[in-house]
């Protein structure tokens, strides 16, 4: 399930450390996995997907949606540009390996079910977040579980909300970004977000937003241009060249993965293409005069937006909005955590002194949005991962008090090990299903009581049968014996016993509707297909024999309390 690489770190710690699975340097991946499933294409997700397939070595079925399947390998071959030819690395996957990797991926449909092999399938749903974001349900036999990859419960302004049915999988796998978050209303944020560039703009200084090249980046493209528009703004607007054309492409390409209201205006005009905002060219980073920037990648650990970043930041007058998440180790994560001096490479001391800001406009579910999807989904149990240890702690037993379910948080390396419970399939034989819903008579089951079944359980070959037990025993030669409860209440009522036997018998009728009532010359009545009544006894007392199989004991039951409870005076 995904395999991503960490932004906060240049050496091998980056990757996955895939020893954790073969155990010996000799054995291959692809011995011990069936297929890999890529959720979206963020680098956290899919970026260490080459070197896994092409530099270790795997060649199952990669697994994934068609926007992530054509997002993707761009993004690869830009992480790549920057580390090997920018930062000149080495130990790197190549751009002939990033082919190579996604020739061996599957693009896959939403609610499509894929059969892996004679066992696994796989099957994807609508998980918002990104462009083609999809959580997987998995399931093996009886056996399921639900991976969600990243994803948002609120539909932003360019794509919808995440949505499962209620698959009740024996574990959910869930991301846990903003695992103690309640975010506020969004109108709030994207108010407060436009007030500090305006004024930000106005008093001459410049903004720098640093953001991935699709998701946010065309979320606040749209919020800003429609308030440049509406206040007839004239500073300059600028996305960093090279992903937006390509972004702005696949979000055509693939309408139907975002929101209704794009849908509906596309028709009209196309959203993506904007009036106000401009290709940024590196030249005007030395520009005098205020200016907004949209610079890739969102968490500053390389790329354009740390070089803006580093021109920027010593002028108090400037301003930086972080609109989302960063790694620990990141730039990013430095100057939210309020950093005044960086140590860059060479050595260099970078003096930050301009405005920084963070505001959440991540696509990622908060607290409440997590209770939300487990509530929808109805797990068996949960595991927190994609989070921090703290949050995770406060949010475990936040799941365990109110769902009642066991929420687990392992560690990279560490072993969880989970309960299912088994449920085995039993087909029910026709005459025995005739045979017990006539018991029931005119009246409907009660879906709300449960019905119990009385039959045989045999075994033909692999399949289990419940059959009628007069059948089952002809069929094994078995001699039949009949178990019978009897109780007797004592009643001391004068009259004949013909008096009292009418009166349960009409007792009987008014009580046990649902069910064949007999009344027979000898003065015994019976009920259903075992239970009898006989009354005895003098001009004084009576006697009331109840006398019931095993199969109609609930008949039995209820019909000695009624006459407890109504006979005896």
């Amino acid at each position: 399930m995904d395999c991503g690489m960490h932004m906060g770190y240049n050496d091998d710690r980056r990757f996955p450390d895939f020893s954790y699975i073969t155990k010996t340097d000799d054995e291959k991946l692809t011995d011990h996995l069936d297929c890999v499933i890529i959720t979206h294409f963020h680098l956290d997700h899919c970026g260490a997907l080459p070197y896994m397939s092409e530099m270790v070595g795997f060649d199952g079925p990669i697994y994934m949606t068609h926007p992530t399947k054509a997002i993707c390998p761009i993004l690869l071959e830009d992480y790549r540009k920057i580390t090997v030819e920018r930062k000149g690395e080495t130990n790197f996957f190549t751009s002939e390996m990033i082919k190579q990797c996604m020739k061996k991926t599957v693009a896959v449909n939403l609610h499509e079910v894929i059969k892996v092999d004679d066992e696994l399938e796989i099957k994807a749903y609508y998980a918002g977040h990104v462009l083609g974001a999809a959580m997987f349900q998995v399931r093996v036999g009886q056996q399921s579980m639900v991976y969600t990859g990243d994803y948002n419960m609120t539909p932003d302004r360019h794509l919808g909300a995440a949505w499962i049915d209620k698959c009740r999988p024996d574990l959910l796998i869930t991301e846990s970004t903003y695992a103690t978050t309640i975010r506020d209303s969004k109108r709030c944020r994207e108010r407060d977000f436009l007030k500090k560039v305006h004024s930000c703009v106005e008093k001459g200084g410049k903004v720098l937003i640093p953001v991935f090249a699709l998701g946010r980046a065309q979320e606040l493209c749209i919020l800003l241009e429609s308030y440049w528009e509406r206040m007839n703004l004239k500073v300059p607007i600028y996305f960093s060249l090279g992903l937006t054309e390509k972004a702005n492409h696949y979000y055509k390409l693939f309408i139907t993965w975002t929101s209704q209201k794009i849908k509906k205006t596309f028709v009209h005009r196309n959203m993506f293409e904007f009036k106000h905002i401009k290709p940024f060219d590196r030249a005007y980073i030395e520009n005098p005069g205020p200016m907004v920037v949209f610079a890739t990648p969102g968490m500053l650990h390389a790329g354009l937006s740390l070089q803006v970043f580093k021109k920027w930041a010593p002028n108090p007058n400037n301003m930086i909005i972080m609109p989302g998440y960063c790694v620990a180790g990141t730039v990013g994560h430095k100057i939210l955590n309020g950093a005044k001096r960086l140590e860059m490479e060479n050595k260099q001391i970078l003096e930050v002194k301009l405005s920084v800001q963070y505001m959440s406009f991540s696509a990622h579910a908060d607290a409440k949005g997590i209770m939300q999807l487990i509530s929808w989904c109805e797990p068996k149990n949960v595991m927190l991962v994609h989070g921090e240890a703290e949050k995770m702690d406060f949010l475990k037993s936040k799941i365990q008090h109110q769902f009642g379910i066991d929420c687990f948080k392992p560690a990279n390396g560490e072993t969880a090990v989970i309960h299912t419970k088994h449920n085995i399939p039993v087909d029910v034989s026709l005459p025995l299903l005739k045979r017990e819903a006539s018991k029931l008579g005119s009246l409907p089951p009660d879906p709300k009581r449960p019905k119990i079944f009385h039959g045989a359980l045999v075994m033909k070959g692999t399949k289990l049968q419940l059959i009628d037990p007069g059948l089952a025993l002809k069929e094994l030669g078995l001699e039949e014996h009949n178990l019978r409860f009897t109780s007797t209440v004592m009643l001391d009522e004068e009259g004949q016993t013909t008096q009292t036997a009418d009166r349960i018998y009409q007792l009987v009728k008014t009580n046990l509707k649902e069910f064949p009532v007999s009344y027979s010359s000898d003065g015994s009545i019976s009920i259903s297909d075992s239970v009898l009544v006989q009354v005895s006894g003098d001009e004084e007392s009576k006697s009331v024999l109840v006398s019931w199989s095993h199969q109609d004991e609930d008949v039995g039951s209820f019909l000695l309390k009624l006459l407890k409870e109504q006979l005896d005076t």
